[in-house]
């Protein structure tokens, strides 16, 4: 049986693709984030908490930037995930446990160290 050059190709890309895919991380694997949300301030002077969007809750703090300026603002940060690797195990368990019905309304939540901002709004929709 001959096999035409334009299988063996379609073939190649159909393996180079899933390859690809293969290796895409999960969004809470990443090391680096970007998460748009409502900055709030904490108790602790050097941090911050911000709601996203996806109703996901980050304590986020920053050497270079100056989140306190931006308290009630809908913001665009994007940064380092702390322990990303522990954060995106953590994040598995909470999706399995949902898939499985035991849902007690566990969004994600991690710690974010903040390295750029940009203001999306000087006020949160809540």
């Amino acid at each position: 049986m001959k096999i035409s050059a334009v299988m063996i190709g379609a073939f190649a890309l159909l393996g180079w693709t899933v390859g690809i895919k293969a290796q895409e991380k999960p969004v809470t694997h990443r090391n680096v984030r970007t998460i748009k949300g409502c900055l709030d301030k904490t108790d602790d002077a050097k941090e911050f908490d911000l709601t996203a969007t996806d109703g996901s809750t980050w304590e986020v703090k920053s050497d270079r930037v100056d989140l306190a300026k931006h308290v009630g603002h809908t913001v665009s940060v994007t940064g380092a995930v702390s322990n990303a690797a522990a954060h995106g195990i953590k994040e598995d368990a909470k999706g399995e446990a949902k898939e499985h019905g035991v849902d007690k309304g566990a969004t994600e939540h991690g710690h974010l160290t903040v390295t750029s901002l940009k203001m999306v709004s000087d006020s949160c929709s809540k």
